[in-house]
């Protein structure tokens, strides 16, 4: 392994969030009872012309101009020729030399450090159906519910080192799609799900050796497995003197294995030619325009902004970035706020949480911003302990949205009290229930001045405010 430098691009597939197929009107909502939600558009009928769906065309550009692609002014579309056992038109509509987004770079969160993943193409294509083999021992079952149904393919150039790198690549793009809204980028529905490109080469060879593709790898599980295996593999028949074939594979999650497909398989050989029942489609400023402004602030973007301007560690930036509305309210939060800190901690530790448990967005939370920042307000200020306003008050606040934070926790005695005279009589009945504990801490056994602080808290139900009450305590002690 350490004579060796793996070499690995992804082929990634993104099911698009439409109404509608790629080409037809038939209804893509998963889980459908088999072979109900095809057509004879998406078959290929004879008679039957295809018609291309704006949405995925939109979806398109809107993803190509978050990752900095060139947009293709002018579109064509191809035949790809194919026996798709899934696909009984016999090919797929897809692009082949005019892809819709050129080049272009998304950046990856990887070992507490951004890398660029440089992207060669995006284009537009339609999915085929679906093969099962479990079903049944002497046949195989088709499902075309999915023929048809709107893809983009990202192309990756050939940037990636590790099983990690692809994890973070694959993990980025899911998130990407979300924040976009142009996917649910959910990999157990085959929402997301990439071929993987893998070779080898010695450390400081320029030339690349012969790649191996894996097909259709739907859960990151099985992807770093493939790798894994397949860097092996090619490893260990290097060093025996073999030659590494250019090969499709398929992955065996039982075995954990790879296994030839197809030998040499190349461009030419899908006999790629115009669709002849498509037009080109031209990209136009007013298009592009109307999909620039649909984009949000970025998870990148957000990540710079949480660690530069805010001051978080990078831990909690990420946290931040996890979704596109945890994001924009944090970042509307601290716009308003003075805490960023403390900010941060409430929404990682309670509003996050919250959303979790409740399947909903954190913009749903009941509670209104001007609430959560006199929440913080009442902390930094010293009036409720940090433990007591997240373990009582903010319950509270969530069953009594519209009531004042401040007259909800003097309400329920959570704020606390810098009284002496009631904290002096309190530690001197602490001290004196407690006399043998106060001699080995006079003897020099400081570490007990945690115990009467526990104690002192206990008793003051928590509204002792720490500073006073461990002065005092400590003067008391003696």
């Amino acid at each position: 392994m350490s004579k060796y430098e793996t070499i690995i691009g992804l082929e990634i597939h993104v099911q698009l969030s439409t109404k509608s197929k790629a080409f037809a009107s038939d209804d893509v909502k998963f889980g459908g009872a088999p072979n109900t939600q095809t057509g004879v558009i998406s078959l290929a009928h004879p008679g039957t012309l295809p018609k291309l769906n704006k949405k995925q065309l939109e979806y398109a550009i809107r993803l190509g101009l978050a990752i900095d692609s060139k947009i293709n002014p002018k579109n064509y579309f191809d035949r790809k020729n194919y026996n798709y056992p899934d696909l009984p038109k016999g090919y797929q509509i897809t692009q082949d030399k005019e892809p819709i987004c050129i080049g272009g770079e998304i950046p990856i969160y990887v070992k507490g450090e951004w890398k660029k993943i440089r992207i060669h193409h995006i284009h537009i294509e339609e999915d085929a159906g679906k093969s099962i083999h479990d079903q049944n021992p002497n046949f195989s079952l088709v499902d075309l519910n999915r023929a048809g149904t709107p893809l983009l393919e990202i192309v990756t150039e050939p940037d990636l080192r590790s099983a990690d790198e692809v994890e973070a690549l694959m993990g980025g793009m899911r998130q990407l799609a979300r924040y976009l809204d142009i996917s649910d980028g959910n990999m157990q529905e085959g929402s997301l799900r990439c071929d993987v490109n893998i070779s080898i080469r010695p450390f400081g060879q320029e030339e690349f050796g012969n790649r191996c593709e894996v097909k259709n790898l739907n859960s990151m599980k099985f992807a770093r497995k493939a790798i894994q295996y397949e860097v092996n593999r090619q490893i260990k028949l290097t060093e025996s003197g073999g030659e590494v074939q250019q090969q499709t594979l398929n992955f065996d999650p039982a075995t954990g294995k790879t296994s030839t497909l197809r030998t040499k398989e190349n461009a030419n050989d899908y006999r790629y030619f115009p669709d002849p029942d498509l037009p080109p489609v031209v990209v136009n400023k007013e298009i592009l325009e109307k999909q620039k402004a649909k984009l949000p602030v970025l998870p990148w973007e957000a990540f710079e902004v949480f660690s530069k301007k805010y001051q978080l560690s990078d831990d909690k930036a990420i946290q931040l970035i996890s979704e596109k509305s945890t994001a924009e309210f944090s970042l509307n939060l601290m716009e308003k706020g003075n805490s960023n800190k403390a900010i941060s901690n409430l929404i990682i530790q309670k509003l996050k949480p919250w959303s979790q448990e409740n399947s909903c967005s954190i913009s749903e939370l009941p509670i209104s911003e001007n609430q959560l920042l006199d929440f913080i307000e009442l902390i930094d200020n010293q009036l409720v302990s940090n433990s007591i306003a997240y373990e009582r008050l903010f319950p509270l606040l969530l069953e009594n949205p519209k009531t004042p934070v401040k007259e909800l926790a003097e309400r329920n005695d959570l704020i606390q009290s810098s009284d002496t005279g009631e904290l002096e009589k309190l530690i001197d009945e602490i001290i004196a229930q407690n006399q043998g504990k106060v001699k080995a801490y006079q003897n020099g056994k400081k570490g007990l001045l945690g115990f009467f602080m526990g104690q002192l808290m206990r008793a003051s139900k928590g509204q002792a405010d720490p500073k006073v009450a461990n002065k005092l305590m400590i003067e008391k002690l003696g």
